[in-house]
């Protein structure tokens, strides 16, 4: 069971989304953005993350969302967590159904460890996107390690449902039934994960388990 608690840092696979920026109301033309998000990409591409950053700040408006976006992701890869989660906060504010903002807000806090925040947020884009499988998932591990395993049943019996055959999900519901003390269920679900990945090693320790039962 070690290698399943990695997977709760291992699951918050942050991806960066690149928009092109309007500069509506942001108080600098559409070439001074353009220029400043390619300067911060050459950048970010050079590891050089501070000056991406001083990049993006030399056009930094509050009320522009693709700003507060890309200078938090910056934060985000520069270790700033913290700023990170300002940014990203001030970015759902001004698009308040923006999922992207809310999922890097969460990995910020999980990057810090801070799981009361990152379960906050995962409920709060769950209001908006019910059926938001990946935060289902992150969510299932939150309260699977908690532990609350009814909480987790719920989570990852909806992911489930939703991918049937989804190795990770699958296993977390194996797992979660075992804990519970369902173990016919877990017995079908360690064997689906054998379909998915034959030998799989967490698969056959459950198995094993069940059987000295």
């Amino acid at each position: 069971m070690d290698f399943l608690k990695k997977t709760l840092l291992a699951s918050v696979i942050v991806f960066a989304v690149v928009f092109t920026a309007t500069g509506t109301g942001s108080g600098f033309s559409d070439d001074d953005l353009l220029n400043a998000f390619k300067l911060s990409y050459k950048y970010e591409a050079a590891g050089q993350y501070g000056d991406a950053i001083t990049a993006i700040k030399s056009v930094y408006k509050q009320d522009n969302y693709e700003v507060n976006l890309r200078l938090a992701w910056l934060y985000f890869s520069n270790k700033q967590y913290n700023e990170a989660m300002q940014n990203y906060q001030t970015a759902y504010r001004i698009m308040p159904y923006s999922i992207e903002a809310r999922l890097g807000y969460a990995n910020s806090a999980a990057a810090l460890q801070d799981w009361v925040k990152t379960g906050e947020m995962y409920l709060e884009i769950l209001n908006i996107d019910p059926n938001n499988s990946l935060v289902l998932y992150r969510l299932g591990l939150l309260y699977y390690y908690k532990p609350d395993y009814q909480k987790a049943y719920n989570c990852f019996e909806k992911v489930v449902n939703l991918y049937p055959f989804d190795y990770y999900s699958a296993l977390m519901l194996a797992w979660t039934n075992f804990q519970l003390g369902k173990g016919k269920e877990a017995e079908v679900l360690f064997n689906k994960v054998l379909l998915i990945s034959p030998d799989d090693t967490s698969a056959l320790e459950g198995l094993g388990l069940l059987k000295k039962k």
